[in-house]
């Protein structure tokens, strides 16, 4: 590992780094993927990962190619001690709103875990249901915290896959390229094709 990745990462791992100690064993960390598209659920992932850990190229998920995202999400959730995630499809996004819908995933991606932290940080939600654990907010998170930035590309390579599956049933609107965020591209086959059951109708009422 070249000497400023390992910079890197020694930064990112510093916030986790203050908060260990007797109290204090095992840190979650939480980021969702999908809040801003107009089709497909939107994934929270949530991983422990053991206090040691050093993953290289490890990042927020936008940061990352797709490629590599994939080869660090084998390399996560095989070191992890423990990792969840909590998934809410369209249909119930456009009958909760989108942010109560990423709330509720994150309640699920908890409750998927087999340990229990002791704190959870959390890439800027506030007012979740931690099931009682302490939680703290970060802004950018996914950028700044190592278990954050685990997490995001949890919740990224998995709804990237489920969307890449939806892509061999509906081929015409391209999701396995865009991944259902909203591009021209998108658009203008939703105009052309109309909306499938993938699609958020609360999302796409501006073009159909």
């Amino acid at each position: 590992m070249k000497e400023k990745e390992i910079t890197r990462l020694t930064r990112l791992k510093e916030y986790e780094s203050k908060l260990y100690n007797d109290r204090i064993k095992y840190i979650a960390g939480i980021d969702e993927a999908g809040r801003g598209p107009l089709a497909g659920p939107v994934v929270v992932g949530c991983v422990i990962m053991p206090k040691e850990s050093f993953i290289e190229y490890v990042n927020d998920s936008k940061k990352i190619s797709e490629t590599k995202r994939e080869m660090l999400y084998e390399k996560i959730t095989e070191e992890a001690i423990s990792y969840g995630t909590g998934i809410i499809w369209q249909n119930e996004i456009d009958e909760i709103n989108i942010l109560n819908a990423t709330k509720k995933a994150l309640t699920m991606a908890i409750d998927s875990l087999k340990i229990k932290p002791d704190l959870i940080l959390v890439d800027a939600l506030d007012k979740i249901d931690t099931r009682g654990i302490p939680y703290t907010p970060i802004i950018k998170g996914d950028a700044k915290v190592y278990s954050i930035s685990c997490a995001s590309i949890i919740a990224k390579v998995t709804r990237d896959r489920i969307i890449r599956e939806y892509d061999e049933l509906y081929p015409e609107y391209g999701f396995s390229s865009h991944k259902g965020y909203g591009t021209a591209k998108h658009i203008q086959a939703i105009k052309e094709y109309g909306i499938c059951p993938l699609h958020r109708k609360s999302f796409v009422k501006n073009f159909i």
